[in-house]
């Protein structure tokens, strides 16, 4: 497993669940060039892993992420700091933002953010960009970006709509740069579920777990069909669930599922 410095990336084989830590707690694990670099290289690890089946993201001490490193945008001091006017040069450093963040999506495996603190800007990104999402009270969600003159650079214009429920909260949250808490963000169904902090590491891994046992083909294909659905009309969709129910109908997962259950056992996945 490679060496990182801005996070960690820890397997367990076993149950099946990676986890990767955003580690700069020092930083309140703002993003900078390369760690955004190193959450990419993880993604495409835990991706080509056949022995993971489901990935939690989360971030070291307080704070889930706070954004992008300010001091590495223009003037800040952090290495790769962005002094150059050329435009084209900038456009091209956020090849490494798209690829994390499309990552997580195209990404076959299920991704839930255990969210233990504040989501800003980035991070909001971030936490928006994956599967599932699971906080704390503590929790609490902002678009920074027009609180210093920024566009959402992560892709939240996409997001915010999809995975807040309207257009009308997406626009308040990108026009005013307001805090959405916790208890509003669980409402509107952002955050599947708020627990209590000290629950918090245990109900997401009881979750992974659940999903880890779960059958991998049919799994990836939902995920799959749940992205590329809010691209499809109704009629292409239909086609395409025909297309995955067949690949799952003919799966030795779904022998092992209805074998169990005349069984009354627990069945026994192995993606197959």
């Amino acid at each position: 497993m490679p060496e990182y410095q801005y996070i960690t990336l820890d397997k367990n084989t076993d149950e099946g669940i990676a986890t990767l830590t955003l580690n700069r707690p020092d930083r309140r694990n703002a993003l900078n060039d390369v760690m955004q670099d190193e959450i990419g290289d993880a993604i495409d690890d835990v991706e080509s892993d056949e022995s993971i089946r489901v990935m939690i993201v989360t971030g070291a001490g307080r704070v889930f992420c706070a954004g992008g490193d300010l001091e590495q945008l223009r003037g800040g001091s952090e290495p790769g700091t962005w002094v150059t006017d050329n435009v084209d040069d900038i456009r091209r450093a956020f090849k490494r933002t798209q690829r994390f963040m499309l990552g997580l999506q195209r990404m076959e495996k299920p991704v839930i953010a255990m969210i233990n603190g504040a989501s800003v800007g980035a991070g909001f990104d971030l936490a928006a960009g994956c599967d599932i999402r699971i906080g704390t009270p503590r929790a609490r969600f902002m678009v920074a970006y027009v609180r210093i003159g920024l566009f959402p650079g992560f892709g939240g214009t996409w997001l915010y709509p999809r995975m807040l429920g309207s257009i009308g909260k997406a626009a308040e949250m990108l026009f005013t740069g307001d805090f959405l808490e916790a208890e509003e963000a669980h409402r509107l169904g952002f955050l599947n579920h708020v627990v209590e902090e000290d629950d918090l590491h245990e109900f997401t891994m009881e979750m992974a777990r659940k999903i880890a046992n779960g059958p991998p083909i049919a799994i990836r294909l939902s995920k799959l069909m749940l992205y590329k659905g809010l691209e499809f009309d109704l009629d292409t969709a239909m086609k395409m669930a025909a297309a995955a129910e067949t690949i799952t109908l003919t799966s030795k997962d779904h022998l092992e599922g209805t074998t169990a259950f005349r069984e009354s056992r627990e069945p026994r996945y192995e993606g197959s």
